[in-house]
């Protein structure tokens, strides 16, 4: 169940920060709409690093249709594996 607290509980933000957890951020509401997200360090971390592979992928799949895809022995050749 996501946590979710009005922005003005940061008056005491001990307790808002006592509740992130990895998988578990404090989602912060302003006027009674989503407005800020508050996630542990290690949880951004990983997110950003996904995101930044998920950007390579796509730049990979792209690059190959417009291209054409490497055989298999094509890509042993070119990482000297053969």
């Amino acid at each position: 169940m996501p946590n979710i607290r009005p922005v003005s509980d940061l008056r005491n933000y001990n307790d808002v920060l006592s509740q992130i957890a990895i998988d578990s951020p404090v989602f912060l509401t302003k006027n009674g709409r989503g407005r800020y997200a508050i996630m542990d360090i290690e949880e951004y971390e990983k997110n950003r690093a996904t995101l930044k592979l998920l950007s390579e992928l796509a730049k990979g799949e792209q690059s190959a249709k417009e291209q054409g895809w490497l055989t298999e022995e094509e890509v042993e050749r070119e990482l000297g594996l053969k």
